[in-house]
């Protein structure tokens, strides 16, 4: 969750954490929940039904699949997805506490309770892919599950096809240009299936040329790019897992090379970065020295005063927003 408040910090210096965490069990307009890639996210609540609807089909194939190679019949999956809305049914459950309290009930085999055991929420996988489940409010110190149907208001029902162009609608004008190998990467569908979605949406992006590599567009945004400026340099300190690095298959416009394995590290870590004119320049991290905070910035390339002064206000500006203050420090290449 710390990762996840800092993201929308880097986007929206404004906000505080007191106001996320007020928008995800206050007002519920804001919703944990597992989307692209199968991987935790924090969406919209009004956006909720769009990414269920959009990936829903190709989740469950993918979760079906791999619960089979590991001795999962289908039957089984779904006795576990019902006996999870049942437990689930009187209010929200401790994730330590669910998975016992939903294999008392499905009457699986040994194989399917293994799995569902020792899988990352896998009691809870298929309910999640369908939308029925999302994170509710803490149980105590613990992470909690409920029913959708008990947290969020009655949501708009979309088709596949309405919700799967809106999801590439947005990719596009967020990520784009982008490639459909782009499009499959970020949002965890299959190529065939990453083809088909491009398909429906195909009267609104265009082809273009981006250093010698065909990629997609909206066509609404093609003009507003080719007379768009920018006020250089642009500073930004992006922390753990932050989308913008995970938007496109190939890197070499976010990092050189030589640094990649430093931003992209084992098992899927992804370090927390200094973005400069939206190109990965460094990485950072907070340590306590003793009763002192230090944040330090590790440079890929010699920076100019100016880019330091930017990057000591963008510090500066997250110290208020962790209500922390810290030393800033700059490193060698």
């Amino acid at each position: 969750m710390g990762a996840a408040q800092m993201q929308l910090w880097a986007r929206a210096h404004h906000l505080t954490r007191e106001a996320i965490d007020a928008a995800l069990w206050s007002s519920r307009t804001l919703v944990k929940m597992y989307a692209m890639r199968g991987t935790l996210h924090l969406v919209t609540a009004a956006d909720f039904p769009v990414y269920i609807a959009a990936l829903k089909t190709s989740r469950l194939r993918q979760w079906l699949s791999i619960m089979a190679r590991y001795g999962v019949s289908e039957k089984e999956a779904w006795q576990v997805r019902d006996a999870a809305m049942e437990t689930l049914r009187p209010g929200p459950v401790a994730r330590r506490e669910i998975t016992e309290q939903v294999l008392s009930k499905a009457k699986v085999g040994k194989k399917a309770q293994f799995f569902m055991r020792n899988a990352w929420v896998g009691a809870l996988r298929l309910a999640f892919t369908e939308g029925l489940v999302c994170y509710g409010p803490d149980c105590g110190k613990e992470v909690a599950m409920i029913r959708v149907d008990q947290w969020l208001p009655k949501l708009k029902k979309l088709s596949e096809a309405e919700a799967q162009r809106t999801m590439l609608r947005r990719y596009l004008g967020t990520y784009g240009p982008a490639t459909v190998r782009d499009f499959a990467k970020w949002s965890g569908m299959a190529m065939p299936e990453a083809k088909a979605v491009v398909e429906l949406l195909k009267d609104e992006w265009l082809e273009v040329d981006v250093e010698g590599k065909s990629a997609m567009i909206l066509r609404k945004d093609l003009e507003q790019l080719n007379h768009s400026s920018m006020a250089r340099p642009v500073v930004r300190l992006l922390p753990n897992f932050d989308p913008y690095l995970l938007a496109h298959a190939e890197k070499d416009h976010l990092v050189e090379p030589a640094h990649y394995k430093r931003v992209y590290r084992n098992q899927g870590w992804i370090s927390p970065v200094v973005l400069l004119d939206g190109r990965v320049a460094g990485t950072w991290s907070s340590i306590r020295r003793g009763k002192r905070s230090v944040l330090e910035i590790k440079p890929f390339e010699t920076f100019s005063k100016i880019v330091r002064t930017r990057i000591e206000d963008e510090a500066e500006s997250l110290g208020r927003f962790l209500e922390t203050s810290w030393e800033i420090k700059f490193g060698n290449q």
